[in-house]
């Protein structure tokens, strides 16, 4: 079977307004694929669209919104896709929060957990029948190296204990490599793959809505960060590159794939989180959507 040409390839980028996922939105619209840059909101959104286009002279590059704070907005956003198109070549989960203070979401999550693990997870399971439908078709996912410092409180996911700005931070990102080798088990023989990956530490907008020390002292070491493009260059080459066809439950530090923590591999531990997640986004735990009692 001949490999889609990218022109023909719909690649979908969440967090695109600004960062790697913005870059990342350029770089595949350069190299002429179909782009759906996901923002929080069109005001954010329309702007980088627009340089978008200019820079990458493409125009087939579209906007859709949703805050991934809400899950009524998550599923609105994947019902806008799956009216609108019958297929997503590539699915890139980039958006990310980083909080110094707990605070809860309209669903009364903590919101650190809810961006960074459920939206992706919610966000992806209502994308699967689009993704599979064309196979080859890859799920990329943005995690950290941060994961490392991670334990997922099975007694206390969402911290009402005790709010730890990084624990908090950490848990999500360890999630993230859970829920992607979990979700590769799951997809096996489907010819969807799923990866995961630490894109260095950069220069981005998940730091702004710390308006605190912690933010000043973030800032002091930003001249340190690697570049959004440099960092995007890793993401789009999971999401396109031809060398990486097939490859499937792998975590990547930048380019090269790494060993992730040694937790990460508990396959109970990631059985047991994907029952829980699906539980607090109101899915079975096939990863389909609850029907509705309406």
């Amino acid at each position: 079977m001949e490999p889609t040409p990218i022109s023909e390839k719909i690649i979908m980028i969440t967090g695109a307004n600004s960062g790697i996922g913005k870059e990342a939105a350029l770089q595949v619209a350069a190299k002429g694929a179909r782009v759906v840059m996901v923002c929080r909101n069109r005001e954010r959104g329309e702007p980088a669209l627009a340089e978008i286009k200019a820079k990458s002279g493409n125009d087939a590059v579209e906007l859709m919104t949703a805050d991934f704070e809400s899950q009524r907005q998550i599923r609105a956003l994947a019902d806008e896709y799956n009216r609108a198109h019958d297929r997503l070549d590539v699915l890139v989960n980039n958006a990310g929060l980083f909080l110094s203070t707990r605070r809860e979401t309209e669903d009364g999550i903590e919101a650190t957990w809810a961006v960074n693990h459920l939206a992706p997870f919610l966000l992806t399971n209502l994308l699967l029948d689009a993704l599979k439908a064309s196979a080859p078709a890859r799920i990329v996912t943005v995690s950290s190296d941060a994961h490392r410092a991670g334990e997922i409180d099975f007694d206390d996911l969402e911290m009402q204990a005790k709010y730890r700005w990084l624990a908090a931070y950490a848990q999500s990102k360890l999630a993230n490599v859970l829920f992607t080798y979990e979700l590769a088990r799951r997809l096996e023989g489907t010819g969807v793959t799923a990866t995961c990956m630490h894109p260095g530490t950069v220069a981005t907008g998940i730091w702004n809505r710390n308006k605190n020390a912690l933010n000043y002292f973030l800032r002091l070491f930003k001249p340190f960060y690697m570049s959004s493009k440099k960092s995007a260059e890793a993401v789009v080459r999971l999401a396109v590159a031809p060398d990486v066809e097939g490859v499937t439950s792998q975590y990547f530090d930048k380019m090269e794939p790494a060993k992730s923590s040694p937790v990460s591999y508990d396959e109970a531990v990631a059985a047991r989180l994907w029952q829980i997640s699906a539980e607090m986004v109101d899915l079975d735990f096939s990863g389909s959507p609850e029907k509705s009692n309406e």
